[in-house]
C-alpha cells in the first residue's frame, strides 16, 4: 500500500525531527494526538487544561515558544493512516516528547492503545472521546499498560498529563497546587453563599 503524499509529508517531518537532538527544553513535553478533526471538540478540554497550568502550544519545532512547558497536537487515524501512528509513536522519544494525549471515538479506538505499545515506555493517557469507545481505549492486556480517563473528560487528561510531568518540574507542581486551591475556593464561596443567602436567595443571585 501507497501512502499519501501528505502523510508521507508529515512523516519525513517527524523523523526528521527525531534526527535533530533538539534540547528537550525547547521541544514539546506533551503530544495531543487525536483520530479525527471531529475529536477536537472533545479533546480541547486538554488543551484548557494545560493552558490553564501555563503550557503553550507549539506549533514550529525549530522555533519554540519562549514558555517552558508546551504541547503539540496532530490528527492520527490508527486505521486510516497506521504509517503516521507507527511514526508518531517511534519518533516521540527522540523527538523529547514526555507524555502523550491520544483520543479516539467510535467502537474500534485503536489510538491510544496501539501509541501506547508503539510508544512504550512513554506514558500515554487515552481518552475515549465517546462512551461507546472506553472499552476499546482502556482494553490493553497485562504488560501493556496504558493510564486513561472517563468519556469526554480530556480536561483530566491534561491535569494528569502535568501531574507527571510535575515530579521533575517545582514550577509545574505549584501551578497545580494553585489550580487545586482555586477549585476548593470555588466549593467554599458556594457553600458560603448557599447557606448565607438561603434556597431562594441562592437561586435568585444569578438571574
Amino acid at each position: 500500500m501507497t501512502t499519501a503524499p501528505q502523510v508521507q509529508n508529515l512523516i519525513d517531518r517527524l523523523e526528521a525531527e527525531a534526527d535533530v537532538g533538539a534540547d528537550p527544553e525547547t521541544t514539546p513535553d506533551v503530544g495531543i494526538i487525536m483520530g479525527s478533526d471531529s475529536d477536537l471538540d472533545v479533546m480541547a478540554g486538554a488543551y484548557e487544561a494545560l493552558e490553564e497550568l501555563g503550557f503553550v502550544e507549539q506549533t514550529e519545532f525549530e522555533s519554540p515558544p519562549a514558555s517552558r512547558f508546551t504541547f503539540e497536537s496532530y490528527v492520527v487515524s490508527a486505521h486510516r493512516t497506521p504509517e503516521l501512528m507507527y511514526a508518531y509513536g517511534e519518533t516521540a522519544a527522540d523527538r523529547a516528547i514526555d507524555v502523550i494525549i491520544a483520543g479516539a471515538g467510535g467502537k474500534s479506538a485503536d489510538l491510544p492503545n496501539m501509541t501506547a505499545s508503539i510508544a512504550y515506555p512513554i506514558p500515554v493517557i487515552g481518552v475515549p472521546v465517546q462512551e461507546k469507545s472506553v472499552d476499546s481505549v482502556i482494553g490493553m492486556p497485562t504488560g501493556a499498560p496504558i493510564t486513561a480517563v472517563d468519556a469526554g473528560k480530556s480536561f483530566n487528561a491534561g491535569l494528569s498529563a502535568a501531574q507527571i510531568l510535575a515530579r521533575e518540574h517545582e514550577e509545574l507542581e505549584r501551578a497545580l497546587v494553585a489550580f487545586h486551591d482555586s477549585l476548593q475556593d470555588g466549593v467554599g464561596e458556594v457553600s458560603q453563599a448557599l447557606h448565607d443567602l438561603g434556597i431562594d436567595g441562592f437561586r435568585e443571585r444569578d438571574r
